[in-house]
């Protein structure tokens, strides 16, 4: 068993059976999870996306400036993450959001050794605003996060199986990936994963599992040791 994890959410997957925005139902289910894995003894970080409010990197769409819209969208995952925070504190888990942006009142700034004591007191642990920086996806904040708190491996849930040939939502044919190196994966663009964030894990040797957040269990399944999704690691 994983004493230590990093789970990354997709924005998405908050929105649950919505087509924006946040789906109560949803945030119960991921709740529901993490407090039963957390039961088993795993410490968890958390890194959310902001996809389900504002995506950066549809800046184009509005006539946005690309740091602007960047700034919008770490904004909108300091929404999700005290959703997410509020509802586990609600089932009697304690949870706590930092972020890389200082929000008095709101949120707690990131700092490492505070991150890692509060783990250790088995706290779940959610980290807003990605890496603080424009251009940099909430991808890449996740592998960050994951090396910061020496979390063993980076879990990435989506709405699809896990790694593709192609996109199985717009070609039938695509090919499942159970297990792919990282260079393979980076030489091929495979997708679901942002290209910098598979590099940075690929220089530490973080391994990667993309798996299906929104099918009930799967979640419980990796911790269990069961096979769910796509590992991506070194050969």
């Amino acid at each position: 068993m994983y004493k230590r994890i990093l789970l990354k959410l997709s924005g998405e997957a908050l929105e649950g059976k919505r087509s924006f925005g946040i789906d109560p139902d949803a945030l119960k289910d991921i709740a529901y999870e993490l407090i039963e894995i957390s039961r088993k003894g795993v410490e968890i970080g958390i890194v959310v996306g902001g996809g389900n409010i504002f995506r950066g990197l549809r800046c184009g769409e509005y006539g946005f400036d690309r740091v602007v819209a960047d700034y919008m969208g770490m904004l909108a995952t300091v929404i999700n993450c005290l959703a997410l925070s509020q509802v586990i504190r609600s089932l009697g888990m304690k949870a706590r959001v930092m972020s890389a942006l200082e929000i008095k009142g709101v949120t707690e700034p990131f700092t490492k050794d505070l991150a890692i004591d509060c783990l250790s007191n088995k706290q779940i642990l959610l980290f807003a605003y990605g890496t603080g920086n424009p251009f940099f996806t909430t991808d890449t904040a996740a592998v960050l996060r994951a090396l910061e708190i020496n979390a063993e491996i980076l879990l990435k849930g989506t709405k699809v199986e896990g790694v593709y040939s192609r996109d199985p939502m717009k070609d039938e044919n695509a090919v499942f990936f159970e297990s792919l190196d990282y260079n393979t994966f980076l030489k091929n663009r495979l997708g679901v994963l942002d290209l910098t964030a598979v590099s940075l894990a690929m220089a530490y040797n973080l391994p990667i599992i993309v798996f299906n957040m929104q099918k009930k269990g799967n979640l419980i399944k990796i911790i269990d040791e069961e096979k769910v999704g796509t590992i991506i690691k070194g050969e």
